[in-house]
């Protein structure tokens, strides 16, 4: 399904980027547009944090920008639909806290997506390093990935974690029985600290040829109660709610009938469109 095809009415569109993070295109305004034509009624900017320490530089906002990031989301939260939201994407790695603690809380946000993009120095799902995977113990790798998780939720810095079996996105998947036996204590935990996970489309459009997560977790999720939003991880106006219907009828097949809905980090189940 693309974007031609999608009702008129969406769930809110919570994973997006904006030039300030090096690799995207696009004005907000040409966001916002492309959300309004394609029936999404609400959207959260999320564009990825800065990190004084110099973590992954080349993929994110220095700190001094970050006062820029805020005009670019204001300037479009106007009384017009869609409803704009200011949000953003925190990387977890082991030693965050220290910026991330006090950072975080201080900050204006809606929403805080965690995400996790490395293990120890392997930038895992970055076309520049793909050929590690050629060379590693595949269940290994998801066994510290999920290790990761697991710590950036103890950290209780974020609100929904976001694309959350992405060492999948070049097609290294385990067996399902394999999947689920690590994952279930991941959900565990996630389960317990009341956090969200989010249906990323962008898997779709990456060589896995599907969305995060698989639809064998979420139905495991959907089983603890553990509630969703929606994001597209769009790094252009094209990708923005990109594939929404197919996400909206997975969720559906799961078994959830409601979503989060965030302002000023709290987070409402809202039903389903």
């Amino acid at each position: 399904m693309n974007n031609d095809t999608l009702p008129l009415r969406l769930p809110a569109d919570y994973h997006m980027h904006t030039t300030l993070c090096k690799h995207a295109e696009g004005t907000p305004q040409e966001f916002k547009q492309a959300a309004l034509k394609h029936g999404i009624r609400e959207m959260c900017f999320t564009d990825h944090c800065p990190e004084p320490s110099g973590y992954d530089s080349k993929h994110r906002m220095s700190l001094d920008e970050i006062p820029a990031y805020y005009d670019l989301v204001r300037s479009l939260q106007d009384e017009a639909q869609p409803a704009i939201f200011l949000g953003i994407e925190a990387d977890f790695f082991p030693g965050c806290e220290s910026f991330l603690g006090p950072f975080l809380p201080a900050q204006p946000f809606d929403l805080v997506l965690g995400s996790v993009h490395y293990i120890k120095d392997w930038g895992f799902d970055n076309p520049d390093y793909r050929k590690t995977w050629e060379s590693v113990d595949l269940k290994g790798v998801w066994k510290e990935y999920f290790n990761l998780l697991k710590a950036l939720v103890d950290t209780r810095l974020f609100d929904v974690i976001g694309h959350f079996d992405l060492p999948k996105k070049f097609g290294h998947r385990l067996r399902d029985a394999a999947m689920k036996e690590l994952v279930q204590p991941v959900l565990d935990h996630v389960s317990k600290s009341g956090m969200g996970i989010e249906i990323n489309t962008s898997g779709w459009r990456r060589e896995v040829g599907e969305a995060y997560p698989s639809p064998l977790i979420l139905s495991l999720a959907c089983e603890r109660a553990i509630p969703i939003t929606f994001g597209s991880d769009a790094h252009a106006p094209k990708e923005v709610g990109c594939d929404f219907g197919k996400a909206l009828q997975l969720a559906k097949e799961a078994g959830y009938r409601d979503s989060l809905q965030f302002r000023a980090r709290t987070g409402t189940r809202i039903p389903l469109p």
